[in-house]
């Protein structure tokens, strides 16, 4: 009976054709944010499932998504030719996404699964960051199964294929490389640029898809360092990487600071769950306060939103499945961690205030600092209504408020961990220097600070 009920289920999806969300998500006007089409600010709030298609069956990418819902997710960033040899081991269904590799000639089957699970998305209100394939369909370097298929001819033809097939869909963003960064003295840049410029060839005037790439960690930019004054770019990605206390907030700043201005956002950092620096061994798994100490940092820097990961729901590991990096339980389990939790709060924060003013304003903190956990980062309305201070560990630090645009403050404490706001209690703020004392202090103990 189960069975048949789910039957039912996916025929209903299937029949009644997809739910659109109203259209896909756009660059603002002022070039640093994102935005809905009718102009309201949208948070990138995305997880990682880059085997999402790969490795789940409609049961479960059902069960994925539902859950990512509810903790305020709204995208998730996944892959067609995934990363796990996905283009030889078959999908949950027993089906691989090409039956020929030269020329390339599609697994309608295999696709069918992939438009299901875009689609389900869409009824959830989620949009997909995809990844037409994993880098090590282009250069497998030290890790990686590939096999190396693509070259700029048929990337080109993959990219219009692909562009064509989901060029209608409403709940899409077109995220190119996967993992890689190109290299000197070879063809990846024209691959990548090739398979844009197909997706490109096929998209459809009155639904324009934005398109970024997905790097390796690099200093100082991501994929700003090789695309971005290509004009298929319209979003900035970087992969922060997976050590803790890493400067983030720096590779924000730098592509904040690029002209022509664009978005920028981390689409890779350090997961939750992750071995630490991938030795787990000597420095153990990160916890809930590495990552939002990550995201606060970035945002306050002036990303466009943020991504979270989690080492066990980005490979979508089983028990029955060849671990990668030594997850520490099943995906299932881990979609309920801390962090995953919590990230509805930052994106409630940041949509709590006038949205496309926003400024990172790191002058507000007078402080002489080290770049460690303890570094106290600032963001503020451009024309002074507020500011939000973030203390990643309590530290007691002195700002500046100047800016403020009124002499009369008011301040609230805001905690990451519950999204409680509690009131600032200490003497009165004035538009000038302040010693502020957080709550508490330490490890795990971080607090922004509202002023209005």
């Amino acid at each position: 009976m189960k069975k048949l009920a789910f039957l039912c289920f996916s025929f209903l999806i299937c029949t009644s054709g997809y739910a659109q969300l109203k259209s896909p998500i756009k660059v603002h006007e002022n070039q640093r944010f994102l935005a809905h089409a009718d102009g309201t600010p949208f948070f990138w709030m995305a997880d990682t499932a880059w085997e999402l298609f790969h490795r789940t069956n409609r049961e479960e990418a059902e069960y994925y998504l539902s859950t990512r819902a509810k903790q305020g997710f709204n995208v998730v960033q996944a892959v067609a030719l995934a990363e796990l040899d996905g283009l030889n081991t078959p999908n949950a269904y027993g089906e691989k996404p090409l039956t020929s590799i030269n020329p390339l000639e599609m697994n309608e089957k295999y696709w069918e699964h992939v438009d299901f699970i875009i689609d389900l998305a869409a009824q959830k209100g989620i949009y997909i960051a995809l990844l037409p394939t994993w880098g090590d369909k282009v250069f497998k370097e030290s890790w990686g199964v590939g096999p190396e298929i693509f070259n700029p001819e048929n990337a080109f033809v993959y990219g219009q294929w692909i562009g064509k097939r989901y060029a209608n869909r409403k709940n899409l963003v077109w995220v190119l490389g996967g993992d890689r960064n190109p290299r000197a003295n070879s063809d990846d840049i024209k691959i990548w640029n090739a398979m844009a410029e197909g997706i490109s060839a096929s998209a459809e005037k009155n639904n324009p898809i934005l398109k970024t790439f997905h790097p390796q960690p690099h200093s100082p930019g991501g994929s700003s360092t090789w695309f971005h004054q290509e004009d298929w770019l319209d979003l900035n990605m970087h992969q922060t990487g997976h050590c803790p206390n890493q400067p983030t907030y720096k590779k924000i700043t730098h592509d904040y600071n690029l002209t022509p201005a664009k978005p920028t956002i981390d689409g890779e950092p350090l997961y939750e769950e992750h071995p630490k620096c991938f030795n787990a061994k000597e420095l153990g798994y990160s916890e809930a306060d590495d990552i939002r100490r990550i995201m606060y940092w970035n945002v306050f820097a002036g990303a466009a939103g943020q991504t979270y990961g989690c080492h066990a729901v980005w490979q979508m590991f089983k028990l029955d499945k060849q671990p990668i990096n030594a997850p520490l339980k099943p995906w299932n389990i881990s979609l309920d961690l801390p962090m995953a939790n919590q990230v509805k709060h930052l994106k409630n924060l940041m949509l709590s205030k006038p949205y496309f003013n926003r400024i990172p304003d790191q002058s507000m903190v007078l402080d002489t600092q080290a770049e460690d956990e303890n570094f106290v980062i600032a963001t503020r309305d451009a024309n002074g209504k507020y500011a939000f201070i973030y203390f990643p560990t309590g530290k007691t630090t002195n700002v500046d408020l100047s800016t403020m645009s009124k002499k009369k403050l008011t301040a609230n404490w805001y905690d990451p961990r519950t999204g409680i706001s509690i009131p600032y209690t200490a003497k009165q703020l004035t538009r000038g220097k302040n010693s502020i004392v957080p709550p508490s202090s330490g490890r795990g103990q971080d607090w922004v600070l509202i002023v209005e």
